[in-house]
């Protein structure tokens, strides 16, 4: 009698597993649904409200400069520019440095310094992005047209291509502002990831590389690196994203005009500075369809970009695997 009372509980026991496992499994699929639905309503909304605006001015709005809501006369080529431009400075700041802190954090730091090395980091990402906005704008921006925008054209006057490009009058405010001020803030996330892909790397790796003579660069190249590419390069894309898509902190620095300049030290605008200034402004149908196909552009831009990073993954997996 007792035995088949065990027998009894086990079977109740696998039962209720089995529906806890598929109340499990169907959840997960469910929430996992619910991402993509959620994708597919914004980007459903974000076409229907630009719909008018693409009918009207068709592939040109991408190649057109203008923008004149007197006229109704839109273009997306300013702004476009604008958000590549800067994005393009934050990443060539913020990768090499975000790269340096993590590995010093996981490779070099002295084990006291670790704890408020990374406790600093991660206030810096709490920041919110006003707060890098005012602080660009009152602090950072006078100091860089008094200091560094005279030396630059001091120093790049009259040089080939280096010297449209580091040279103009110093405003303090532009493209090269927000661009630093866009490193500043991706910088935290991408050396938060970072540091956390180099952690879980196994210590009995880097430990033989070392027994044999390595050195820490060649661990790092010949071990680290192989071993966290993907986190690495996800958290890379994690900062282009948050660059890309930034607007508090663009808007107070980068002098929102709607022209482009060969300088990087001239005002600019970006899609998500466009779109902070203007929306609430805007009247009349074509002005926020306008405004609205400039959301549409930046999302596809965003897939875009996240689908190159996806594919260069999968090209440097197939290379190892040849490899080996």
């Amino acid at each position: 009698m007792k035995q088949r009372q065990q027998t009894g509980t086990g079977t109740e026991q696998m039962d209720r597993g089995k529906v806890l496992d598929t109340l499990f499994v169907q959840g997960t699929r469910f929430f996992a649904w619910m991402v993509l639905v959620i994708i597919l309503a914004v980007l459903f909304a974000l076409g229907k409200g630009a719909l008018p605006a693409l009918e009207k001015f068709g592939p040109g709005f991408l190649a057109s400069s203008s923008w004149n809501p007197v006229t109704e006369d839109f273009g997306a080529l300013v702004s476009i520019y604008g958000t590549v431009v800067t994005s393009i400075i934050a990443m060539l700041i913020g990768v090499p440095v975000s790269f340096g802190i993590a590995l010093f954090i996981t490779e070099l730091c002295p084990v006291w310094l670790k704890r408020p090395v990374g406790i600093a980091i991660e206030l810096l990402a709490a920041i919110p992005s006003i707060i890098y906005g005012m602080w660009g704008l009152f602090i950072f921006a006078p100091l860089f047209a008094d200091h560094v925008e005279p030396w630059l054209n001091s120093r790049f006057a009259g040089v080939p291509l280096l010297g449209s490009l580091l040279t103009g009058p110093p405003m303090g405010i532009g493209m090269a502002t927000a661009g630093i001020i866009l490193a500043i803030m991706i910088i935290p996330f991408m050396t938060a990831v970072m540091r956390d892909m180099f952690e879980v790397v196994p210590d009995v790796l880097k430990e033989s590389a070392y027994g044999i003579g390595a050195t820490t660069w060649e661990v790092v190249r010949r071990v680290v690196l192989p071993y966290t590419r993907a986190g690495v390069i996800g958290g890379i894309m994690l900062g282009l994203g948050r660059a890309m898509g930034e607007t508090m902190a663009v808007t107070f620095v980068i002098g929102n005009t709607n022209r482009i300049h060969a300088s990087l030290l001239m005002p600019g605008n970006t899609i998500s500075s466009s779109l902070a200034n203007e929306f609430t402004e805007a009247v009349g149908e074509m002005y926020t369809s306008s405004l609205i196909a400039l959301g549409l552009i930046l999302f596809f831009i965003t897939f875009i970009v996240l689908a190159l990073s996806k594919l260069l993954l999968h090209r440097l997996s197939r290379q190892e695997g040849l490899r080996t």
